[in-house]
């Protein structure tokens, strides 16, 4: 083969068959995730969920108690007397309200919205435990009130109505 073409460069060997690519190594397959980061993920997926049907769980036991029996709750109406009719007044509106709350976070109905209103409420009775001293009662109202600002600014949740 050393004929030359006319241009003076050298001729090109013939092209045979195609010649398969050789084989690749085989790729290392990702390493399985690790049981610990998938229950992070699991957690970080549903914990917004969970916590705001547990909120809702609490607001219907306290919402039903307060319209079952409103003159056990009387005596955490503040300024008013607690024999007074106007107290049991507020605590069955109070304990409507609760329900109403209840039913929107554990049905998933406008989530964040839901949650605000549940914070402006919890803070409302957190203020008005904490007026009259520092308690168990107002310290646990205080963690549920963490939870409620905390679900306010969860912006993706699962079993939801409407975000």
């Amino acid at each position: 083969m050393t004929k030359r073409w006319a241009s003076g460069g050298p001729r090109s060997p013939l092209a045979g068959p195609p010649q398969a690519e050789p084989p690749r190594p085989p790729q290392p397959a990702e390493p399985p995730q690790a049981v610990t980061d998938r229950a992070a993920a699991f957690a970080a997926e549903w914990a917004p969920a969970a916590g705001r049907i547990l909120l809702g769980v609490v607001f219907a036991w306290f919402g039903y108690h307060e319209l079952l029996q409103p003159g056990q709750w009387t005596q955490y109406v503040p300024v008013i007397p607690e024999s007074s009719s106007l107290a049991i007044i507020l605590v069955l509106a109070h304990g409507w309200v609760l329900l109403v709350l209840a039913a929107a976070l554990i049905a998933g109905i406008a989530p964040r919205a839901s949650a605000a209103i549940a914070s402006v409420l919890m803070l409302e009775i957190v203020v008005a435990l904490m007026a009259t001293g520092l308690s168990d009662t107002a310290l646990r109202d205080v963690g549920v009130l963490g939870l409620a600002v905390v679900l306010t600014g969860a912006k993706h949740q699962r079993l939801v109505l409407r975000d």
